[in-house]
């Protein structure tokens, strides 16, 4: 998979994690988390850590699909106790109040792999899930191989109906064609009805 290579490869996360994207996304994730008193997150998708470092989680758990991304985290983070990084594969039933994904889900191009992410993604969290993405189901000519835009919401009515919708936060900074300075990402956030 393209992401699990570019890991291999020794590189980083995406754009979105980093700069005024990074910021954004941080500045709402910390007030939503201390506004709700969140005790525990997961995060499937923790890439190499940059958002993380501007993140104020009392207890975190970080799952990835890159032994490389999961190494770096642990060397970034091997202070910090409130942190913990495992592998996909090795999830074994674990359960947050608060579940994030952030920048995953259009990445996510096989079918089957985005369905079992999904349940996974709502099964595991006790209260809320944070989806940081894009929301169509449109997808031009011209798109990046490793880029599937999906309607997530659409499914999430379909297969989640006891999740609702509680807000939604359009992208401070909309795409311009520039993946460093916008993204066609925005949050949506749910609550278990």
């Amino acid at each position: 998979d393209y992401w699990k290579d570019r890991y291999e490869a020794g590189g980083h996360s995406g754009d979105g994690s980093y700069n005024q994207l990074a910021e954004i996304k941080a500045e709402t994730l910390n007030t939503f988390v201390s506004e709700n008193r969140i005790t525990s997150v997961i995060e499937y998708g923790c890439g190499d850590g940059n958002q993380l470092s501007l993140a104020q989680y009392p207890k975190y758990i970080g799952f990835d699909v890159s032994p490389n991304a999961v190494t770096r985290c642990l060397k970034c983070f091997s202070d910090d106790e409130t942190k913990t990084f495992e592998l996909m594969e090795a999830y074994g039933g674990e359960t947050a109040e608060l579940v994030l994904s952030l920048d995953v889900i259009y990445h996510l191009v096989e079918d089957t792999v985005f369905v079992d992410y999904m349940n996974r993604l709502f099964d595991s969290s006790e209260r809320f899930v944070v989806i940081y993405s894009s929301n169509t189901d449109d997808n031009p000519e011209g798109i990046a191989a490793h880029v599937r835009h999906r309607n997530c919401s659409k499914w999430i009515n379909s297969h989640k109906a006891e999740w609702k919708l509680i807000k939604h936060i359009p992208n401070k900074y909309p795409f311009n064609d520039d993946t460093k300075s916008g993204s066609f990402a925005d949050f949506c956030i749910y609550s278990k009805a």
